[in-house]
């Protein structure tokens, strides 16, 4: 048997700005799928190709859910991090126990933002570049002036341009206890990393989120 062809595109999320290129690549990539389950000649010579598509859900709430373009293949979730994990990443950035994380270690980094890796790997370049304590970075994180800011205020133009959204997130941030959205709202939330789910009903994700938005979005 040949070996397979693995075709693997980055970053598909950028093609989602483009809907009409978008949707016809999206329909070329389908047609290679729904070819390789024929049983012919043709459907065997596409069963050799391999196609691995990275991208970001962060997008999803300008999409239309009913019509997303994966819905065949297996799809695999990047995980947070574990603490062991994260360990494993501080000690690649050679961040110093004793001067720059202090008795508590990484525990209140991981209080804060979770096992969020993109959040947990900014903080540690920071530390890795800069001489800053993470008390000092932890101190300013949901503010305009912190390590996140960028990143969160992105989030927050989301949720001020999708007034579903918003309202919904609000209430997250402000109740004590879980909530039960509709399922179209909870998807879109949970796309853009901003909710966990506990069975059915949703929390923020981190406590970094909801000391930011609860300023940002009120009561």
């Amino acid at each position: 048997m040949e070996r397979p062809l693995v075709l693997a595109l980055d970053n598909f999320d950028r093609l989602f700005e483009y809907p009409l290129i978008c949707n016809d690549f999206c329909h070329l990539l389908r047609g290679w799928y729904e070819t390789a389950k024929q049983g012919d000649r043709v459907g065997n010579l596409w069963k050799q190709l391999r196609l691995i598509v990275v991208h970001s859900t962060e997008v999803y709430p300008n999409l239309d859910t009913n019509h997303s373009p994966f819905n065949v293949g297996s799809a695999i979730e990047l995980p947070e991090f574990t603490p062991e994990q994260i360990e494993r990443v501080a000690q690649h950035y050679q961040i110093d126990p004793e001067t720059q994380l202090g008795a508590q270690g990484l525990s209140p980094l991981i209080e804060r933002v979770g096992g969020h890796p993109h959040l947990i790997q900014q903080a540690l370049e920071r530390l890795h570049q800069q001489p800053i304590t993470l008390a000092q970075l932890l101190e300013t994180a949901p503010t305009e002036q912190g390590l996140y800011a960028n990143y969160l205020r992105s989030h927050l133009w989301t949720l001020q341009h999708n007034p579903k959204l918003e309202t919904a997130y609000r209430q997250a941030v402000n109740s004590p206890e879980p909530i039960l959205f509709d399922s179209e709202v909870a998807f879109k939330l949970r796309s853009m990393g901003l909710v966990r789910f506990q069975g059915n009903d949703c929390v923020p994700s981190c406590e970094l989120y909801r000391q930011y938005f609860s300023a940002r979005l009120g009561a």
